[in-house]
C-alpha cells in the first residue's frame, strides 16, 4: 500500500446479547452474559435465537466504540 492509499475499511463490531423477555436479564452460561461478537449483528441475533421460543427471548445489539475502521 502507497502513502496515499487509505487502508480499506471493516463494517462496526457489535455485541449481540441474548435477552430473557421473562426477567429482562441476559442468558446466562457459567456465570457469563451469552454474547456474540459479530460485524453482521442480524445474523448473530438469528442464530442465537434458532430454536428459542421469540416470545421468550430477544436480542440485544450494541455497537463496540472504536470499531469503525480498518
Amino acid at each position: 500500500m502507497s502513502l496515499h492509499q487509505t487502508p480499506p475499511t471493516r463494517p462496526p463490531l457489535y455485541a449481540v446479547t441474548l435477552i430473557d423477555r421473562r426477567t429482562g436479564y441476559p442468558h446466562r452460561v457459567n456465570g457469563a452474559a451469552l454474547t456474540a461478537f459479530s460485524r453482521d449483528p442480524a445474523q448473530a441475533a438469528r442464530d442465537l435465537l434458532t430454536g428459542r421460543d421469540p416470545s421468550l427471548w430477544h436480542t440485544r445489539i450494541l455497537p463496540l466504540p472504536g470499531t469503525f475502521a480498518h
